[in-house]
């Protein structure tokens, strides 16, 4: 095993920090006179400028593995009480820019709905999110935007699960909602991963904050497709130790089927008394 040069550089440490309003996830590096903990707010620099994040944890490579096209910056130093300060201030002047953009798209008369607004630490951009059904010609919008507030600006056309994603705060489970958490990617989820789990089909109670099936149909759906792979189809006839019959149901996460037998019972019966099929 090679050293290297006693006068090479040390590989400068590296966290996992959170930032924006989007809720990106990157690695950064931070100078060894910095003393970073777990749940720290500091100031970093990205590709967009300077931003306000949270320290997650080192990135470990196991870490960065795990996060899908991650960010990448420095981190300039752990926030101050002056950088709080100016964040609140930031945040109660976001109020003033969202308002000021709604009426700018009224003005341009354009089919588009602002979702938030998200103004950079440093300044140097405006981010203004949206919904539209189709896609919008809003260049004399972004011309009147950059007269207006004097910086860079940029529009970002979002869908309904971003925009819960900005603005949703608890679920129906009583917890924060997933993807204002720790969901880095919006998993697909469908009516059939709903109907294997036997949830209710009503949309009004299989639905998240955005109006869309809920992610969480989507966690237990890999074990519910194991474990139904176990189990005999409905209509199959099996033999089980009780006797012959014909399945009507399963039963997944119980890991048992529902048994008509030819005396006319019905029984539930374990995937392990479940002898063969016919």
């Amino acid at each position: 095993m090679t050293t290297p040069p006693l006068d090479s550089p040390l590989p400068l440490p590296a966290y996992i920090v959170r930032h924006g309003s989007m809720r990106f996830l990157g690695e950064f590096t931070a100078s060894p006179e910095l003393s970073i903990r777990r749940g720290d707010a500091v100031i970093i620099r990205t590709e967009r400028g300077q931003e306000w994040g949270e320290v997650l944890c080192p990135a470990t490579p196991a870490a960065v593995a795990a996060i899908p096209e991650p960010t990448r910056g420095e981190i300039l130093r752990t926030a101050t009480a002056a950088d709080r300060d100016k964040l609140a201030r930031l945040r109660e002047k976001q109020k003033d820019q969202f308002a000021k953009g709604e009426e700018l798209i009224r003005y341009h008369q354009l089919p588009m709905q602002l979702v938030d607004v998200e103004c950079l630490f440093g300044g140097e951009r405006l981010i203004f999110y949206f919904l539209a059904e189709g896609r919008v010609d809003f260049r004399e919008l972004v011309k009147s935007m950059a007269r207006e507030f004097h910086t860079r600006i940029e529009l970002r056309q979002i869908g309904v699960r971003d925009e819960a994603k900005l603005l949703a705060d608890y679920g129906d489970c009583g917890k924060p909602v997933c993807c204002n958490t720790h969901m880095v990617v919006m998993p697909p989820v469908n009516m059939r991963m709903a109907k294997l789990q036997k949830s209710t089909l009503d949309p009004s109670k299989i639905s998240g904050r955005c109006g869309r099936l809920k992610c969480c149909l989507r966690f237990e759906q890999e074990v519910y497709e194991e474990f139904q792979k176990q189990l005999p189809p409905v209509g199959a006839r099996v033999v089980t130790v009780k006797g012959p019959g014909r399945v009507l149901a399963q039963e997944i996460l119980a890991r048992r089927v529902l048994i008509e037998f030819e005396d006319g019972r019905r029984l539930p019966v374990a995937v392990d008394e479940v002898l063969s099929k016919l």
